[in-house]
């Protein structure tokens, strides 16, 4: 909740003895009650904010069960890889979607 009102991808911090891929599944299960399984990795990203820095760890996941519910975000969006740049991003999420889009993953 740092970046109000940004777009941002779903995720949170890595507890202590949880993988990256753990911490996905954990916060997707809390954030959106869905179970995923998580797929093949993307580039690892580290953004420096005035205020603080974030490392992201992207995965391509597939939803296996539940129906998504907000429970922390105010919206959710699906959207073509060409669509998205129209959204107001947070600023570390942008090589994310530059490299997903450069890849034309869908």
């Amino acid at each position: 909740m740092s970046l109000p009102l940004k777009w941002e991808f779903p995720g949170g911090k890595i507890k202590e003895g949880e993988t990256p891929e753990e911490c996905l599944k954990r916060e997707l299960r809390e954030e959106l009650d869905v179970e995923i399984t998580v797929g093949r990795a993307l580039t690892l990203t580290t953004h420096r904010y005035p205020e603080f820095t974030v490392t992201l760890y992207p995965f391509l996941c597939t939803i296996i069960s539940g129906t998504i519910t907000l429970h922390e975000h105010a919206a959710l969006a699906w959207m073509r890889p060409e669509e998205m740049p129209k959204l107001d991003w947070a600023e570390a999420d942008w090589p994310v979607i530059e490299e997903y889009r450069k890849r034309n993953l869908t």
